[in-house]
């Protein structure tokens, strides 16, 4: 059976997260939904990150094995008439070698995070981003975050359920900006550790507010404890932003 590569954008507010689960519809649910459609036959859909509850996606990966001959766009289109009405979209599909494999193989993973820090509620960016009534020093958040680039023990920003055989990630980048009132955190690594990202702007949150330091990161990240870390930040203004894969 040949083999896609899915890119898929979604907004994750109504839904438990990427993976399929008892308690509610999930991304994955809907698109094998949609596939089992198209092919008549019952399919896994694999990501390449499980994205929580309420998280979205500009471009998740995911791959698949199809039991027909069609071509990527005939691909993409059919998932995309069945998909209907669920807000997930398939952007593209490409035939790849029967070897490849969404998650083991990438290689980067880049996530978003957008802070609206105006004094009037959020209407139309309701459930895509966070919304803080009260300013952030962008500029002091950026400089703190260089303090958890590289190679760390990153206990203290995993979520204490979190299963991954080691707390020990390399964080590629960490960059903090704005833009009028919105603030994003934008940040690189080959993976993240369970609400790593959601644990780390929740933290640097503290500093923008002049509550913490850069020291006060460092102090966290050495502390090697969540219950030293600053607070998890809501889901709803995190994106999968672009998963990358060898040449």
């Amino acid at each position: 059976m040949p083999r896609f590569k899915l890119t898929i954008e979604y907004d994750g507010t109504n839904f438990v997260g990427w993976q399929r689960q008892i308690n509610g519809l999930s991304v994955q649910q809907v698109l094998e939904e949609a596939a089992l459609a198209y092919c008549q036959a019952n399919i896994i859909v694999h990501g390449a990150g499980r994205t929580d509850s309420g998280v979205h996606a500009f471009a998740q990966v995911a791959h698949v094995d199809l039991p027909r001959n069609d071509d990527g766009r005939k691909v993409r289109d059919a998932l995309n008439a069945h998909l209907r009405p669920h807000p997930v979209v398939v952007l593209e599909a490409e035939e790849v070698p029967d070897d490849f494999h969404s998650r083991f193989q990438a290689v980067e993973r880049y996530y978003i995070y957008r802070i609206v820090t105006r004094r009037a509620p959020i209407a139309l960016e309701k459930n895509r981003a966070w919304w803080l009534p009260r300013d952030l020093d962008s500029s002091a958040m950026h400089d703190a975050a260089q303090r958890l680039v590289g190679q760390h023990d990153f206990t203290s920003f995993r979520a204490t359920e979190c299963q991954a055989k080691t707390p020990v990630k390399t964080l590629y980048s960490l960059d903090v900006s704005r833009a009028a009132d919105t603030v994003e955190i934008r940040a690189q690594a080959r993976s993240f550790l369970h609400h790593q990202v959601r644990n780390i702007v929740g933290t640097l949150s503290l500093v923008g507010e002049g509550k913490w330091t850069s020291d006060d990161v460092t102090t966290a990240l050495n502390a090697k404890s969540r219950a030293a870390g600053g607070p998890t930040a809501p889901p709803e203004g995190l994106y999968l932003a672009a998963v990358r894969y060898p040449d």
